[in-house]
Formats: structure tokens, sequence, C-alpha cells
């Protein structure tokens, strides 16, 4: 990557070649752990090699060159990874460590030797060659044998400077586009206003994010629905773009909703002034023309034409797009796609190297098998600026990402399907599946356990030989099973690489035949950290972030970083709030007649006043009692039902939400399933919903998993109920009122059905806004409504 200073663009030697000089097809058949672990084995067999080179070797030389255009400066930097004399010639040695056949070279690969070019280049201009030639030593290394390969010439040193003098015109091509685009940006922003009047407390939102952006600071921010988020934290994000502050934006997000506001913010700014560019990234699977439903898209030459000859084309496409557009969507990437014949996907992510703010899923950053390593891979990182929105779903989410499992039974599948063509494999598969079994019978039920070095030993030999027989026969190259184990294993051995005391290990018979071994991720936030150094500063925020020390310490880990809490810009009158205190969810209250009471509020509810009600309930199971006890009463004159499904597709959902623009001459009431698709990221304003009930305190199942966290909380001194149970399942309560009154024409009643959010330690996770709620039982309730409704029409 690039570094624009002033007029000053600072590029790595081996960013400059790569960018240039890649060619050929995309292949993703040869991919492994092996390739992710040759730079660090790489570095070691660097230092091996070079101290065996004897006192007049000069390794790892700091060596910079400076080559001036009209309007920009290209400063090539980078060290050489050695520097000799042989008679008499100054001769640069670039080594290169491989995991590939170096036998098989004829001559130096062209990307490598371009490197060695350049280095030569930057010793001949600093005066540390002779004036009229300067050699090239290409060492290859096996990272496994150690075997060692050297391509050697003696070059005329105007040689070297036309070639390398050639690349770097080329490249100022690009260059002068970032020098000029960051000129006209920064003086759009210096003009830019706010797009809105600030709401009460706005104001106060982008203040604290520009500070905590200015003092490359983390900021939690918990702030209602309708106060303009969203803005509160982009405009100041831009304001410090323009500033010199950062070089990129990254827009985080969980859901795509979230993803369609972040672009429309951008909008906005837009048509107020601002020239800034963005691009929103979509999945592979949603951005493959070639992907079938339910499969891995297959990137390599044979199954997919975009992909060969991908690097051949793929810079031209890059370059005409940023001169022509600012924006970049799916659909806009599509098209170019297929006009220049390239993977959209992989043109995306060269696109967001060129843009000033990049919109994406949570993934790309945090996610260790699918981050975007040319931003958070190896190395220190970059002036980036972190907008985690909706930011309660990180803590669960990334729970998730830095958890591995492993299944007894996938061991098995795979051992039969290698038996005919490997017996080595065969034996380290059945070794695994040994020492699982071992496992499986010291247990009659979940065991946390202390070590598991020995099955870790064993399964690194297992991943060792797959690669081998990936290499040597393609029979398994579309074999899903065989493919699901190998990704399986390579991401359990990578969260074992991280394992402290963040992380908790157990097993668990699941059902009759299998069995799991997991890497628990009780604590995300250092996993989380490791990423966010990469970046300046982070501005986590969202509705519900509360308790906010609950999630400082799962996001980043510090009690200490700075926190805001906006209250609700609106009218408090417009919102009626109650609390059924002769209901409950519990397990022991789940019988026909609370499911009857349940309804009766419902139908109360749906009675104060004809319109569109939303049902939260804490399964789908719970949901059904009491949509069959309204069947049973036959409710002629009652409301209208609506039941959302387990599996409801995208149509489906659409489908769902339109029945609130419906017009009809009775309430609607949608029941739904709470911390599901309808729970949050939704919005019904006006008219579309009136009113949110939520049955219980959104407490998630009681599982192994979940008590195993509850320990785990609980040996660190915490609330250990309360970190499993009660937090989580709060923030679910809270997104789910958060469905009505998304502005401040919005007029609607949330009823709170359980008595448990009666309790002290329910009531310490209201917002502050919830001060005014009433208590009521199904008799006093329709008088609340009535009163409230009437209240509304004066």
């Amino acid at each position: 990557m690039a570094k624009l200073e002033e007029n000053r663009i600072r590029i790595s030697v081996r960013n400059l070649v790569e960018f240039l000089l890649r060619s050929g097809d995309i292949d993703n058949r040869r991919r492994g752990k092996k390739e992710t672990e040759a730079m660090a084995a790489g570095a070691r067999l660097h230092r091996k090699l070079q101290g065996r080179m004897g006192a007049d070797y000069r390794a790892e030389v700091p060596l910079k060159l400076e080559y001036e255009t009209e309007d920009i400066v290209i400063s090539l930097e980078g060290r050489a990874d050695g520097i000799f004399k042989e008679d008499e010639i100054s001769v640069v040695d670039e080594i290169k460590g491989v995991y590939w056949d170096i036998e098989a070279l004829k001559e130096p690969l062209e990307v490598h030797r371009a490197q060695a070019m350049c280095y030569a280049c930057m010793v001949l201009e600093n005066g540390m060659a002779g004036p009229d030639f300067v050699g090239l030593q290409l060492t290859y290394a096996d990272l496994e044998s150690e075997q060692i390969r050297r391509f050697k010439e003696v070059l005329p040193a105007e040689e070297v400077r036309a070639y390398v003098y050639h690349l770097l015109e080329e490249y100022a091509a690009w260059g002068r586009f970032l020098y000029h685009h960051r000129q006209r940006r920064n003086a759009s922003v210096k003009e830019l206003a706010f797009p809105f009047s600030y709401r009460p407390g706005q104001r106060e939102l982008a203040v604290s994010a520009y500070r905590a952006m200015q003092q490359k600071r983390t900021l939690f921010i918990q702030a209602p629905t309708g106060i303009g988020k969203t803005m509160s934290v982009l405009f100041p994000a831009i304001k410090a773009l323009g500033e010199g502050l950062d070089d990129k934006i990254f827009y985080l997000t969980a859901k795509t909703i979230t993803r369609t506001v972040a672009e429309e913010a951008m909008e906005i700014l837009r048509r107020k002034g601002l020239f800034a560019s963005s691009i929103t990234l979509t999945a592979k699977e949603k951005l493959c023309p070639m992907a079938e439903e339910g499969k891995r898209p297959e990137c390599n030459p044979e199954a997919c034409p975009y992909a060969k000859g991908h690097f051949d084309r793929v810079n031209e496409a890059v370059f005409d797009y940023i001169h022509q557009k600012e924006t970049a969507g799916r659909e806009e990437i599509l098209r170019w796609a297929e006009q220049y014949r390239v993977c959209p996907h992989e043109l995306s992510l060269d696109l967001s190297d060129w843009m000033d703010v990049v919109i994406c899923d949570y993934n790309y950053v945090f996610d260790p098998n699918v981050q975007l390593r040319r931003y958070f891979g190896e190395g220190p990182g970059g002036e980036y600026l972190f907008l985690v929105d909706e930011a309660h779903n990180l803590v669960e989410r990334a729970r998730e990402m830095y958890s591995a499992a492993l299944f007894k039974e996938n061991f098995l599948k795979v051992r039969a399907l290698v038996k005919p063509y490997s017996p080595k494999l065969e034996r380290k598969l059945s070794r695994c599946n040994r020492l699982l079994l071992e496992m499986k019978r010291d247990s009659d039920g979940p065991v946390v356990r202390e070590s598991i070095g020995n099955f870790v030993l064993a399964l690194t030999g297992v991943f060792s030989e797959m690669e081998k027989f990936k290499e040597d026969y393609r029979v398994m190259d579309d074999n899903e099973d065989f493919g699901a184990l190998y990704l399986d294993i390579r991401h359990f051995l990578n969260m074992y690489d991280r394992l402290d005391s963040s992380y908790c290990v157990y097993t668990e018979p699941i059902g009759r035949e299998s069995f799991m071994l997991k890497l628990l991720c009780a604590n995300p936030a250092e996993n989380l950290s490791s990423c966010l150094r990469k970046g300046n500063s982070t501005v986590f925020f969202s509705a519900t972030l509360l308790p906010v020390l609950y999630y400082k310490e799962l996001l980043c880990g510090s009690t200490e970083e700075y926190a805001v809490y906006a209250p609700s810009p609106f009218d408090q009158s417009k919102r009626l709030l109650a609390v059924g205190r002769d209901v409950s969810s519990r397990y022991k209250r789940r019988n026909s007649r609370e499911y009857g009471r349940i309804l009766d509020y419902i139908l109360a509810a749906a009675a104060g006043k004809k319109g569109n009600y939303l049902v939260y309930f804490p399964s789908y199971s719970y949901m059904d009692e009491v949509y069959q006890a309204a069947v049973k009463r036959e409710l002629s004159d009652g409301p209208e039902f609506l039941l959302q499904s387990a599996r409801m597709t995208e149509a489906d959902r659409e489908e769902f939400l339109s029945e609130f623009g419906r017009e009809r001459d009775r309430s609607l009431v949608a029941f739904c399933v709470m911390g599901g698709v309808f729970s949050e990221g939704i919005d019904l304003q006006g008219e579309k919903l009136i009113g949110v009930l939520v049955v219980g305190t959104g407490l998630p199942q009681i599982c192994t998993e979940r008590e195993i966290l509850r320990g785990w909380y609980e040996e660190q001194g915490k609330d250990g109920f309360a970190y499993a149970y009660r937090y989580p399942g709060m923030n679910r309560v809270l997104q789910a009122a958060g469905r009505v009154i998304r502005t401040d024409t919005d007029e609607g009643v949330i009823l709170l059905l359980d008595d448990r959010f009666l309790y002290s330690e329910y009531q310490r996770l209201f917002p502050r806004e919830w001060a005014d709620y009433h208590v009521t039982n199904y008799e006093n309730l329709p008088g609340i409504l009535d009163d409230f409704w009437i209240n509304r029409r004066k």
C-alpha cells in the first residue's frame, strides 16, 4: 500500500513491483497454511542464509530512491536482503523462501527479478556501486528442505536504471490520481457543513467522536434510534480524513440494512458538496457470477472464465473505474467486471485501495479467515479509522470468529475417502480419531479440558499431510467433506495458537453419534484489539450498549476508554411504556393459563387502537403456544395474525414486512422471535407500527456453552449469570423495543411482559428515558391504553 504525505507518495519496492507486474490467473487450489506461514518461515531462513555469507556480506540494508515528476515525488523504499562484492562488482542478493519445487525453475520469476532490479538501481543511485555495472543474485530456498538455488547476472547500470525508472513512470500515473483526488477531497471537506439541523444531543455526539479521532482514542456511544448516529460519527470522520488525521475510513456493520444507511449518509454529504469516494464490499458468494447455490465459488481458470487472465486485465479495470466513478456498489462492480472480464470480488478489493471510505461487514476486519490481509495482515497497519455500527452485535460475532470446533465423525468420514490413496494420511486421521474417542469415553457429558496438547500434536501432523495430499492428488479438489475438514483443522490450529486465559477448552457429546472438541473464546477483547491496533481510532456505537462496562471489557478490554450516552431526542409523551407484573416467561410458569394471559395482553393492545403491532417471543415454541391459544378462542372480530417462520428466505422476509404497509379494517399482530431477523435492522415508521410487546427478558436458552461462559466469568470474579445470560438477553429486549418510535412524529406503545422487569438488576439496565414506565396488570391495561391514545388525539 502506498502512503501519500503532501505531494510525496511512499511505496515499498515489493508493493510497487507486485502491483505493476502482476499477471496470469486467479487459482486458489494450492493455497493453505503453507502460503500463510511462508513469510514467517522465510524470515527465519533469511537470517540463516545471511549469516552464512561471510563478514563482507551486508544484510537488511535500508535503501531509498526518490523519483520527481511535475507534481509529485515517488519515494521508493525498502531493505535489500543482502549486498556483497564479487569481482569488484556490487551484487544485490534477493532471497525468496518458497514451498514449491525450486529445481523446476528455469529462470527467476519476473516479479522477484524486478525487486532485485529496484534494489540494484537504489544501490547505484546511492553511490554504493561502481558507475558501469551492478550484479543481481536471486536466491531461492525451499522452506522445508532448505535446499538453495541461485540465479546470477551482471547488468549495465543504464539498463537497470532504464528498467526501474520505467516502472516508476508507470506508477506515477496512479500516484498523480491519488494526489489530485486527495487535494480535491480535502478542499471539499474544508467547506463541508453538517447536512442537517442538529437534533438535541447530536452535536455533542459529533464533537465527542471528532475528539476521539483527534486523540487516537476509542469511544463508545450509546444513542437511541432517531438521533442520527450514522451521520453523527460519519461527518466527524470525514472531517478527520480531510484534515489528515486518517487515510481511510472503515465503516463496519453487521447487517445489509445498516450498510445501506451508511451509503445513504455518504450520498447526503456528496449532495452537500463533499468530493470523496466510497465502496461497499459484498461477500464473494453474492458477487460471484459463477456461484452455485450452497457451494463455495471455484476460483480457478478451469472453472471460471473471470479467473483466467484476471491479473492481466485488472489494473486497467481499476484505473478506468477510479477515474470515472466516486462510488462502488454491487451492481456497478458486476457491470465493470463483466466489461473487463475480471473477478468482481477481487476487483472490489483492489478498488478499495483507492477509496476513501470502505463500507463492509465486521468480517473483513476481524475474522481471521476473511479479513482483508492487504490492510490487516502482517505488518504495522495504517492510518485507519474504524466506525463500528450496531456494536452490540460484535460480542457474539467475535466470539464465534475466534472459537473453533472439530467433530469426531468428520475424521472418520475423510479417513474413508483418502484410504485408497494415502495410507499415511489414513493413519494420521485414525490417530486423531482415537484420541477423540478416548476423550469421549472418559466423560458422560460436557467436560472442560485443561490440556489437549497431544491431540493438537497429532492434528498438526494430519494437517501437514493433508497439505501434501492436496498437492499430490487432485481427486479431493471438489470434495466438500475433505475441504470442510481441511478448513476446520486450519482454523482450529490457528485459534489454538491464540490460546490464552480468555479461552476455555471443552468437549461435549452431541446426540448419540457426534462428539465435539471446542476452543471457546469467552472474551474476544484481545483478539479484537489486535485488529483495531492496525488503525488509529475506533468508535463503537449502538442504540443498546448497556451496561457499557460489559461492552468495554468484551470489545476492547479496557474500562478506561471514553463513553458517551445520548438521551432520546423524542417527545416522551408520544410513547407509552408499561411493565406487566402478572405475567412471566419463566419455564416453571409456561402453561396454558400463562399463554392465555399473554394473549389477553396482546388482544388488549390491539384493541386499544387499530394499527400494526409486533410481538416478540422467547422462542418459536412459545410463539406457537400463544398462537394456538388464539386459534382456540376463534376470534372472529379480533386482529389479523402474521407469524415469522424458522427458515424464511429473503423474499419471505420482504413479503412479511410488506404486510405493514397494507390498508386493513382491523389491527395486524405480527408474531416474531426475539433476537431473530425482525428484532433489529427493520425500520417501520409512522403508522406502519404503533406498538411492540416483548414477552420475557430475552435470556439465551440454557445450554452447555452458556453454562461454561457463566462459570468462566464467575472464575474472573464477575456476575456469571449477568454476563452469560442477563446482559445479552436485555440487549435483545432493548433492540426489540426500539422498533417503535423511530422518528419525532411516531407514536406508540411498548409493553414489557414479565414481572422480572421490575427487579432492580433489570431496571439498572433500563435506558434513562425509560424512567417513566407504568406498572400494570391485565385488568388495568385497557384503561392505561385508553388514556394514552385519548391524550394523543387531543
